[in-house]
């Protein structure tokens, strides 16, 4: 609890210097989250969470936030198609586009030409060659164009042409018409000067796709449309097979697993697919899954194609029911599955922000009474390990781990909160605890050892030892899940190491030495080395043992995660160098070497 007391307040003054939202993820950040789960505690960010709430409605104007669309002079007139993409039948007889006049002035008469160009799609084979003048008198703001569309009999694929604006003209107060300055300076032909028009082919029952492979979406959407389209034709009604399948976003807690079939009816070549988002309200989030379409089925009530099929007239040869299946409905393995992104909300992460830049990280970890610190001493909540959701009861090692460590709760519940003076009350007493704790820790160490028949070498490299190393290993724990890099937690363990070596022994013998050369018949501190060079030395060894696996690491899969062959290979090893170091140093301690 002093520990978790103390990292407080270096969180805090971590913090006020450096007003960067990075720094909530500070190596004291993980050791408070590791000190409160191991304690039955819960996770801090779910102690927050209704702060956060309450903040949520500063961001409500985010998401909407406008964002330019290259026309955004608005004293400018402009003719323009819109919409600009248009999907027609074969059969339909004819395509008809849309060309609209928008602005402040609409006084003036208004001349553009088009034409059609060829794409895939060629004039006197797929489309008739189209060309004219719109005239846009005083008032008026749309026209029609209509391009006629030559239909076959012949399995093709989708096919698209493009018409284009040209040669916009103003008539002035005089009656002449002006391409260029004057009148004309404020007119213009605007962003969507073409058109794409995309002929569907409706002599095959069609190719079933996604419209999109790959979508990134926030997980307060609430729900997300996923269109799939159907190309090279269009005929009869076909269903198509759909489902989705978890991968780092997992069903019931990201999304809501689905699995059904969508009906397309003759001529109908787009449906949607609708799941729903499960909003978790996470700050850093990144979770993926997909949807997978399977093979599609003609509808029972197609019996002409059945027929075709079952060659029920038996007049069929071979080589026409193999015409004939040509045109059956297919999937594009190319564009059968979809990836789903799961980003945190905007309007979420943007709350959080504003809170942090407003009130700093320490709103998450501070206490501001004696009342609160005694309410949350008593009080078991659900640790990172248990359901994400805010609400989740808290589970049985929950339970376990409050009792066990309850007396020590109600007796740190007594450290000054940190928000009297400034923190620094806090601070000096979890100070002054953590020094008598470890006095206290180190002479119960000693008369273990002594109890049991073990020297205070052995004792110190292996229960208090481990004792200690408890808290750094369950803080390097929750930043590896937390954090995307391996920075926090490997950061973690040298820093915690570093300052037990240049602090912990470092002040503690410096005091000692002025101690003992002030007094009387004393040359300073004398310190007996005893087995200590043998065992600085393995631990030298296997210290660059284990940067290099972490370098190897680096190259081949990350330090940390990766494949899941390195990854239990490499905690095999390094589960290894700690009983090796711990069982050479025992038999050096007992002198076997």
């Amino acid at each position: 609890r002093l520990y978790y007391l103390y990292n407080c307040l270096l969180y805090k003054c971590r913090f006020v210097n450096n007003q960067d939202l990075s720094e909530h993820k500070s190596r004291a950040f993980y050791r408070i989250q590791a000190t409160r789960n191991m304690t039955g505690g819960g996770d801090i960010i779910k102690k927050g969470m209704d702060k956060v709430n309450d903040a949520k409605s500063m961001a409500g104007d985010t998401i909407s936030a406008v964002v330019g669309d290259g026309d955004s002079d608005p004293t400018m007139n402009r003719v323009q198609f819109k919409p600009k993409d248009y999907r027609v039948m074969e059969g339909c007889g004819g395509a008809v586009v849309t060309v609209v006049r928008d602005g402040p002035d609409m006084d003036k008469t208004v001349f553009v030409d088009y034409k059609t160009l060829d794409g895939s799609a060629s004039a006197g084979a797929d489309f008739e060659y189209t060309e004219g003048t719109l005239c846009f008198k005083p008032g008026e703001t749309s026209h029609t164009v209509s391009i006629p569309i030559i239909d076959d009999e012949v399995f093709e694929e989708d096919e698209h042409f493009l018409m284009m604006l040209s040669n916009l003209r103003v008539v002035d107060g005089a009656g002449a018409l002006q391409t260029r300055g004057g009148v004309a300076t404020k007119f213009e032909i605007g962003k969507n000067r073409t058109a794409t028009v995309t002929i569907l082919d409706d002599d095959h029952r069609g190719n079933f796709s996604f419209e999109e492979t790959n979508m990134s979406i926030d997980e307060g959407i609430g729900c997300v449309n996923i269109s799939v389209v159907r190309k090279s034709g269009a005929r009869g009604e076909v269903y198509v097979p759909f489902r989705t399948v978890p991968d780092t976003a997992e069903a019931g807690r990201d999304f809501e697993s689905l699995e059904g079939e969508l009906l397309f009816e003759d001529e109908v070549t787009e449906k949607t697919i609708t799941i729903n988002i499960i909003d978790c309200e996470e700050y850093e989030k990144e979770n993926k899954f997909y949807v997978e379409l399977g093979e599609p089925r003609v509808a029972p009530a197609e019996k002409e194609f059945y027929a075709i099929l079952e060659n029920r007239s038996g007049s069929l040869t071979e080589e026409q029911i193999k015409v004939a299946m040509q045109g059956r409905p297919r999937v594009d393995e190319n564009a059968m599955r979809t990836e789903i992104g799961i980003v945190a909300s905007p309007a979420f992460k943007n709350a959080v922000d504003k809170m942090m830049q407003k009130q700093d990280l320490t709103v998450l970890v501070s206490t501001g009474s004696w009342a609160e610190q005694f309410t949350e001493a008593l009080t078991v909540s659900a640790g990172d390990d248990d359901d994400e959701d805010s609400d989740a009861e808290p589970g049985l090692s929950d339970y376990i781990m409050h009792y066990l460590t309850l007396p020590w709760k109600l007796i740190f519940a007594f450290v000054p909160p940190t928000d009297y003076f400034g923190g620094w009350a806090c601070f000096i007493i979890s100070i002054v605890g953590i020094g008598v704790m470890t006095a206290f820790i180190g002479d119960f160490a000693s008369h273990f050892g002594c109890t049991v028949g073990v020297t205070d070498a052995v004792t110190a490299i292996s229960f208090v030892a481990l004792g200690t190393s408890v808290p750094d290993t369950f803080a390097s724990k929750t930043a590896a899940i937390g954090d995307d890099t391996a920075d926090a937690s490997v950061g973690n363990v040298t820093g915690s190491n570093a300052v037990n070596v240049f602090l912990g022994i470092g002040i503690a013998w410096t005091m000692a030495a002025f101690y003992w050369a002030g007094q009387d018949g004393k040359i300073g501190l004398e310190v007996t080395p005893g087995t200590l060079t043998f065992s600085v030395v393995i631990f030298c060894v296997e210290a660059l043992l284990a940067i290099a696996v972490l370098m190897f690491r680096r190259r081949y899969g990350g330090e940390l995660g990766g494949p899941r062959g390195l990854k239990i290979a490499s905690c095999a090893f390094f589960v290894f160098l700690w009983f090796f170091y711990l069982g050479a140093s025992i038999a050096k301690a007992y002198c076997f070497i």
